[in-house]
């Protein structure tokens, strides 16, 4: 048995050993079906992807039972393995002045066949919305052997009455607002709405603005002598936009930086103490700083909203660390197969791609702990990836002479006196309204 496979089923251990016995063991068999790639091969159907990596037919069925209706919950698993990585020594935390990012994001799961409940996900390769299993994600980013890698924290799931990217947007915020550490970031992408943000009650955010974006001053300007008097501030324009044949320019910056990283030099330009472009101006208005952030390696600068007076490494080493909770979908849709799904029960069709988000976390945080591992001979300088070690693991079925503690086992039920066959089928007639 390899050493990374020996540090996988450690790993797989310590996230299930908790769960009561015998779906323990069920879905330590799921989890190592999705980690090895068994569900690559399979187009996302997860009982031949469990009978293809090695279990018997009885043990088949009953991992699919345990995964369908078994007692467990997903953030349980997470909180157990995000305190198992945080306790090992070559696990470093980032900070910026002070403040831990915390990326905040969601991911969509294509169900162009899932009819009644399922939702609607953006696709930009498509240019609109397509139907989709969304979830959100919370993570926090750190640094393994120098890489950077994303622990989930937790995972919040769409209504299934009233399925909607805003209603899930909503929930995930004020999620992270009551639960949000005075030392940790939240970081969002362009996918959020600042009104969404301010009304969650965020005491701090920083979230990615769109290039058209305009903001207001929070003082009125001069009385111009006639007509009625303003009651909003003057609109401030970080970027030059064009309206027909005419070109609006950018409102100068309040105040600018710059500094020298990685043999670059960026620039930073501020706009203090702006309020949305439909609030009036109000000494209690909620106000916001817009930065430009500009990348001499891009034409575009980004364009982010922080409430806090951070300076310009900062805000950039923080937005730059939004970029890892991407790699958990990328790793468990693409590169594991938990992209196309055949499950249809609204419980398993959440289930599901939890389990697949684990899996690709688990994955990233193990090759970046283990050695880089070649993939051929035509692979002369590997990196420490998934991708790599979930080849490695592809070649292994599930390691039954792996030691697993006492608590791994099949649960001795009795059901010797429950109805078999038809008999025992869980759907029941429905009866006429007297």
């Amino acid at each position: 048995m390899s050493n990374a496979v020996m540090e996988t089923m450690a790993a797989l251990c310590v996230v299930t050993q908790d769960l009561p016995i015998g779906t323990n063991l069920a879905l330590l068999q799921c989890l190592w079906a999705m980690v090895s790639g068994k569900l690559l091969p399979n187009r996302g159907a997860l009982i031949p992807a469990l009978c293809a990596s090695g279990l018997s037919d009885q043990e088949a069925r009953r991992a699919w039972a345990s995964f369908r209706y078994g007692v467990w919950d997903v953030n349980e698993m997470l909180s157990v393995w995000q305190k198992h990585v945080t306790d090992q020594p070559h696990w470093r935390v980032h900070s910026y002045e002070g403040y831990h990012p915390k990326p905040v994001d969601i991911t969509g799961f294509w169900r162009p066949a899932l009819q009644c409940w399922s939702g609607k996900h953006y696709y930009a390769p498509a240019g609109k919305a397509l139907p989709a299993v969304e979830v959100g994600l919370i993570g926090r980013v750190g640094s393994v052997n120098g890489r950077r890698v994303v622990l989930l924290t937790e995972l919040v799931r769409g209504d299934a009455d009233a399925p909607s990217t805003s209603d899930l947007s909503g929930r995930l915020l004020k999620r992270v607002s009551q639960n949000l550490p005075s030392d940790e970031m939240p970081v969002l992408d362009a996918g959020f709405e600042l009104r969404q943000v301010q009304d969650s009650a965020l005491p701090r955010y920083l979230l990615r603005l769109a290039k058209n974006v305009m903001a207001r001053r929070n003082t009125l300007p001069a009385y111009k002598g006639q007509g009625r008097y303003p009651e909003y501030g003057e609109a401030v324009r970080p970027l030059p936009r064009q309206y027909k044949d005419k070109t609006i320019p950018a409102t100068p910056p309040d105040r600018a930086e710059t500094w020298r990283e990685g043999g670059f030099e960026f620039r930073a330009e501020f706009w203090d103490d702006l309020v949305r472009s439909d609030v009036k101006v109000s000494p209690t208005a909620t106000t916001f700083h817009v930065v430009a952030l500009h990348d001499p390696r891009f034409q575009e600068p980004w364009l982010l909203a922080c409430p806090l007076r951070l300076s310009g490494p900062a805000l950039r080493g923080l937005f730059h660390d939004r970029w890892p909770i991407e790699h958990p979908p990328l790793i468990g849709k693409q590169m594991l197969g938990g992209g196309r799904q055949f499950v249809s029960h609204p419980e398993s069709s959440q289930r599901l791609p939890e389990l697949v988000l684990l899996a690709g976390s688990l994955l990233t945080y193990l090759a970046a702990t283990l050695p880089a591992q070649s993939t051929g001979f035509w692979d002369r300088t590997p990196k420490p990836t998934a991708g790599r070690l979930r080849r490695i693991l592809a070649k292994s079925l599930f390691p039954d002479s792996f030691p697993l503690a006492g608590r791994f086992r099949k649960k001795a039920s009795v059901f010797a006196h429950l109805p078999k066959g038809i008999l025992g089928h869980r759907r029941r007639k429905k009866t006429e309204a007297s």
